[in-house]
């Protein structure tokens, strides 16, 4: 009865699809000039002249987006200031940027509100390409003495994101929680805030980079404020074999059941890039380049009501995983280190098998058919439960397969590989309801079309995943119960 329940509710997302409104995104991953961390502090006007170097590239990709119909156009994290400074000189490039329920045109009152030049141009971006327009700068907030939080310098300064909408007004002010490892610059918010606004193209809200790994505000967003799309702006650092930017944010996407906007910078001497445009049934397009330092727009149509068929709560992550008698460990069980992280690893040593392999409470089961294996290349199911390394502020439960360089680790796992694989189905006995989906080709390219989740909690290959060599197959959960509290 079950299955006549979930074919009659598909059918009904995708006959009453055909209805919902659509809109053109856009976003553009931007190779950013930045400021020279080891010089002494700036002025205004210096400051002033390096952001609008940056704002400059950004117009033309802003003008671009609204000539190919775009409605909206995110850009990056650290796009336009405050890459990597000490706090001390971060304050010529920033502003103080208002809460947006003063109805706000900074294109036609700059002045409203002390000196932005920033927050001017920005909305003069939006109004005369008549787009909405996200960008991330700094935001500072006088503080009193009498305030336990308030730092010596007598400011919070936060890492923000805002946007405008189509007439140039400021409609959201977003400041990050997550920070990420060396962003001392920046303070954290008292409390996580959740920001949305809404559009004729839906409910968008905001959050920045390291902020996806948390339950707030990301998950809030969507479960308790019913966006529709999330902006995400970020500086990302490439990590396999389960934090490259495209993979991992398209797998939040698709997990989570809604549209993210992904805009990345682009250093590729920090292993920085991978920008996209994901949503919970579509793996871009996408931009990733590792080889060349240049930026890249990337727009695409997205349904505007995503969460009017939230598919992603049909799956029962651990329904079939918890319902089989565990496959054979294979030949050896041993620890090893997969990014850093210490997993249970069996290697696959036959062309075909069954396996499974445990680490805590976590079983994982694997049923796999290599079409064409390469004698130098290892494969290896892992599964880890626990805190992540090394900072252990969030908990993970990971079903993986993939390629390492060798047994002894996956510390340093490659981009590129050789073998096919003509089928698999990867599950695991997960405690959490929050799993992405996770599959990467060789050259860290998405699989679109290769791969689907069943409703039992089965990811499973299609028949076309054999046309291409396979770097890894991961479910990626996040037990958000089990972080340490803050």
């Amino acid at each position: 009865m079950i299955f006549i329940h979930l074919f009659i509710y598909n059918l009904f997302c995708v006959f009453n699809s055909h209805a919902l409104d659509t809109f053109i995104a856009a976003v553009y991953e931007h190779v950013p000039f930045f400021p020279d961390p080891n010089q002494s502090p700036v002025t205004r006007e210096e400051a002033l002249s390096l952001m609008n170097k940056n704002i400059d590239v950004l117009e033309t990709a802003v003008q671009a987006a609204a000539e190919k119909g775009a409605h909206i156009i995110v850009t990056p994290e650290y796009g336009i200031c405050c890459f990597n400074l000490q706090r001390d000189s971060v304050y010529p490039y920033l502003e103080d940027i208002p809460d947006p329920e003063v109805n706000w045109i900074p294109c036609s009152e700059p002045h409203r509100f002390g000196p932005a030049q920033v927050l001017e141009r920005l909305s003069c971006m939006a109004k005369t390409n008549s787009i909405y327009l996200v960008a991330n700068i700094g935001d500072k907030k006088i503080c009193n003495a009498s305030d336990a939080r308030c730092p010596e310098d007598g400011h919070f300064i936060y890492d923000t994101t805002v946007a405008f909408d189509a007439e140039g007004k400021l409609i959201a002010r977003y400041h990050k929680y997550h920070l990420f490892h060396g962003e001392d610059q920046f303070n954290v918010p008292k409390e996580p805030e959740f920001v949305t606004f809404d559009t004729p193209f839906g409910k968008f809200g905001i959050f920045i980079c390291f902020d996806i790994l948390f339950h707030d505000p990301a998950v809030a967003l969507v479960i308790s404020h019913n966006v529709d799309t999330i902006i995400f702006t970020t500086a990302w650092f490439n990590l396999l074999p389960h934090f490259s930017a495209i993979e991992f944010h398209s797998s939040w996407a698709m997990g989570m059941g809604v549209n993210l906007l992904s805009s990345n910078i682009h250093n590729t001497s920090l292993h920085m890039t991978g920008s996209g445009i994901f949503s919970p049934d579509k793996l871009g397009p996408y931009y990733y380049n590792k080889d060349t330092d240049e930026g890249r727009l990337v727009t695409s149509e997205l349904k505007s009501h995503t969460r009017n068929c939230p598919t992603h709560s049909l799956v029962n992550w651990n329904l079939y995983a918890t319902s089989i008698e565990h496959f054979p460990p294979g030949t050896n069980v041993f620890n090893g280190t997969i990014f850093i992280d210490e997993f249970s690893l069996t290697e696959l040593t036959e062309p075909q098998g069954n396996y499974t392999v445990c680490h805590n409470n976590l079983c994982c089961h694997l049923n796999y058919n290599i079409l064409e294996k390469q004698s130098d290349e290892v494969y290896v199911l892992g599964a880890f439960d626990g805190l992540h390394a090394p900072s252990k502020v969030f908990h993970i439960e990971v079903c993986t397969l993939l390629k390492c360089k060798s047994l002894e680790t996956c510390v340093e796992a490659g981009e590129t590989a050789s073998t096919r694989f003509e089928s698999f189905s990867l599950s695991g006995s997960f405690a959490t309801s929050y799993v992405f989906p996770e599959v990467l080709l060789s050259d860290v390219q998405l699989a679109a079309g290769k791969f689907q989740v069943l409703n039992d909690g089965r990811l499973v290959s299609l028949p076309s995943i054999s046309s291409k060599p396979l770097l890894s197959v991961s479910l990626f959960g996040r037990n958000y119960g089990k972080d340490p509290q803050k």
